[in-house]
């Protein structure tokens, strides 16, 4: 098999969607670190976005990580990530675009402000974000439907789990607090983080405190 080469950042919530993707894929690719306040000029000649994640394969360049985990179902069929229905994988597409545009979007915004009434505004939208996932995805499913599109873990369910796995940081530093009444959506969190390709990647929550700590604590 060609090798595949994944350019990444530690804290890069996108990059290990695709971190995740490989290992659920059981596929391995050799990480090359960059340092995003100090990019290399070799690596912003690979890339007119200058972001991670990059994906290498077969000479080619693949950007931006749910174009990245489409690419690799398409290159490695085996064990599919996205549904092979049609409606369950435009499903599995909308699910990543809201994960996209709200979780990330708005945390994103926050961690990047020390306004504490954008602090207070965020917050409040994405604890109401959090009510809307355990509406929409879990409160109609049955017991047996543990992840985002049912029964079966996806594309949709890689999307979210890295902001979950970050959600530590967001609670010591920022002070969120992850609503009571989502019980379906924090067993969803421990179902994911229990499975073997996920433990395989998986940062602990010490790191990500230690790594955060003096970007958040002052």
């Amino acid at each position: 098999m060609p090798p595949i080469e994944l350019f990444v950042a530690q804290l890069c919530p996108y990059a290990h969607r695709v971190r995740l993707a490989l290992a659920e894929k059981g596929l391995q690719a050799t990480e090359i670190e960059i340092d995003l306040r100090n990019k290399p000029a070799w690596f912003l000649k690979l890339t007119p976005t200058g972001k991670v994640p990059l994906l290498r394969h077969q000479g080619q360049y693949v950007r931006e990580s749910s174009i990245i985990c489409e690419y690799l179902d398409d290159a490695f069929p085996e064990r599919p990530i996205f549904p092979r229905d049609a409606q369950a994988r435009a499903e599995a597409r909308i699910w990543i675009s809201f994960a996209d545009t709200q979780l990330y979007a708005r945390t994103a915004t926050m961690m990047h402000t020390s306004d504490a009434m954008v602090h207070k505004r965020i917050k409040a939208q994405l604890a109401d974000d959090l009510r809307f996932v355990e509406q929409h995805a879990f409160a109609l499913r049955g017991a047996d439907e543990r992840f985002l599109l049912g029964s079966e873990f996806s594309a949709a369910d890689i999307a979210f789990y890295p902001w979950f796995e970050q959600l530590c940081v967001l609670e010591k530093y920022l002070g969120f607090v992850m609503p009571t009444e989502c019980e379906r959506l924090l067993r969803w969190q421990e179902t994911v983080a229990a499975r073997e390709a996920v433990r395989t990647c998986a940062r602990s929550p010490g790191f990500y405190l230690e790594s955060y700590g003096p970007l958040l604590a002052a």
